[in-house]
């Protein structure tokens, strides 16, 4: 045997020279995978200069010295790629999509609750978006965030930069045919809020707009609103 099961670390062998070689590329392989981190999950190409220590979720159809590494975390170590083979139920962190992962024995799974032997899943996800107020507009629109089919527990918002507009007291928050189902009198200034729980959790069966309304003006002026989707999405079994 001349390395470990799970992490492929390379055993120091009886009377071996330069024992602390071996060790070394252990522990480094180790601290990398602590805490595991992907740097990145969809990149078909190795960085150019990698940190030591960056892991990458390679993806089927990667090229160059990820090539045939399909489905492996690659660990960059001085200048040089080694790789590891993730097993079921292993967790990481994807530092671009800002998502937990979780791997099902075959692929990486974003969002997941929980998971059933057959791999159903439950996912719980936040869907955010910087949206910015068009001056002169009666309603804005956020085209599609709601993704569907999801069930929304509730929608969460942060004014970034002042809403204005003649006349304006404040703003609802909602959708078409609701236009507050998740708040109305909300704040127009800096660090304002909205906490809007769905009364019942609601499905929407495909992707849905919100759309903001002026109080107490014809319309917006502008302003930036950073909002936030709470919803609950479902897999089925695997196919078989």
């Amino acid at each position: 045997m001349t390395e470990t099961a799970k992490l492929g670390l390379p055993l120091v062998q009886a009377a071996q020279a330069q024992k602390h070689v071996t060790v070394n590329e252990a522990l480094a392989r180790v601290d990398a995978m602590t805490q595991l981190r992907l740097v990145t999950v969809m990149r078909p190409t190795p960085p150019v200069a990698p940190a030591d220590g960056d892991c990458h979720a390679v993806p089927a159809g990667a090229t160059g010295d990820w090539a045939g590494e399909d489905g492996r975390v690659a660990v960059a170590s001085a200048g040089l790629w080694s790789f590891v083979t993730p097993q079921m139920g292993w967790r990481a962190w994807d530092v671009a999509g800002q998502a937990a992962l979780t791997h099902d024995g075959v692929d990486w799974r974003r969002d997941e609750a929980a998971v059933s032997a057959g791999g159903a899943a439950t996912l719980l996800r936040v869907v955010e978006v910087d949206h910015v107020i068009g001056a002169g507009e009666a309603v804005s629109t956020v085209a599609g965030i709601i993704p569907g089919p999801s069930q929304v527990v509730g929608v969460t918002g942060r004014v970034i930069s002042p809403i204005s507009g003649a006349g304006l007291t404040g703003w609802r928050l909602g959708v078409s045919g609701s236009d507050n189902r998740y708040g109305s009198s909300l704040g127009l200034g800096l660090n304002s809020y909205a906490l809007g729980f769905t009364g019942q959790p609601i499905t929407y069966w495909s992707a849905t707009d919100l759309i903001l309304t002026p109080e107490g003006g014809a319309s917006f002026d502008g302003g930036t609103v950073r909002l936030a989707v709470h919803l609950t999405e479902l897999l089925p079994p695997a196919a078989v």
